[in-house]
């Protein structure tokens, strides 16, 4: 739906069919402010999924608010890379599938792959115990809450993460440089500061991960990323030298952007 078809479903409480056949939908006061209040907010460059409270990510309903980062649908790619990945590992016989999420936010890609792939035992973490309040929300709207672990940690810190070896590592981390910040659209800036915020040159997350996350890794186990605009060169150069890595593919977006870097632990 486009925006406009978000804000009179929800505020007149139908469906996108209704919306454009029912001539008799009822707008009383109360709905005409509800629809004034939305957009006077929007008129701030609040994003929309803020004011509505939520957002779809592969075909999935998910609450979103001030404190997460709001999904976008080019990330959907980074979780049907990791689904491909964890059939080709079950189908190979590669054991326990244990997935790590660095970095959850709203929970939408640990709660995806819980929902899409029924054998994944799945740990998230997220340094902000805000977005692991709502990702908990999340799983448990979609009924997979049992089959994840929320943990607050920073990368690898938390001691309950160490005592398993995962398959895959699936991240989409902070990778604006933080110079670039203050020049995003005004309603990109509304979103927290910390799932944005990439280092000076946006790519720090990227050597934390690669430096740090080969020991929780099986053998032939992978590391599933994604990156921004024109940084493949650097990120491949960052696993590279770290030399636990061997880059195993590269994927494009809907924009033939390269967008999910693939590496296998060697």
């Amino acid at each position: 739906m486009n925006e406009a078809e978000l804000v009179f479903t929800e505020a007149l409480n139908c469906s996108r069919m209704d919306l454009y056949l029912k001539k008799d939908l009822p707008l009383d006061k109360e709905k005409s402010l509800r629809i004034s209040s939305i957009l006077k907010r929007r008129l701030n460059a609040e994003p929309i999924q803020y004011i509505l409270g939520k957002t779809e990510f592969m075909g999935l309903e998910f609450k979103v608010a001030e404190d997460v980062f709001i999904p976008r649908p080019e990330t959907e790619i980074l979780v049907e890379t990791v689904i491909e990945k964890a059939h080709e590992l079950m189908s190979l016989g590669a054991g326990e599938l244990n997935i790590i999420e660095i970095g959850t936010g709203s929970g939408c890609i640990a709660v995806s792959l819980a929902k899409f792939i029924s054998q994944a035992h799945i740990i998230a973490t997220d340094i902000s115990p805000e977005a692991l309040n709502i990702a908990r929300e999340n799983a448990k709207t979609h009924n997979v809450e049992n089959r994840i672990k929320f943990l607050k940690s920073d990368l690898f810190d938390s001691f309950a993460i160490s005592d398993k070896r995962y398959a895959i590592c699936v991240s989409n981390p902070p990778y604006i440089p933080t110079a670039e910040i203050c020049q995003l659209a005004l309603e990109v800036r509304h979103e927290p500061c910390i799932a944005l915020d990439g280092g000076c040159d946006g790519l720090s997350f990227y050597r934390r991960l690669a430096k740090s996350s080969g020991r929780f890794l099986r053998k032939e186990s992978l590391l599933i990323t994604e990156i921004g605009f024109n940084q493949l060169k650097e990120v491949k150069n960052i696993f590279q030298n770290f030399k636990e890595f061997k880059i195993q593919k590269v994927i494009k977006d809907y924009c033939n952007i390269d967008r999910v870097v693939v590496a296998k632990r060697i």
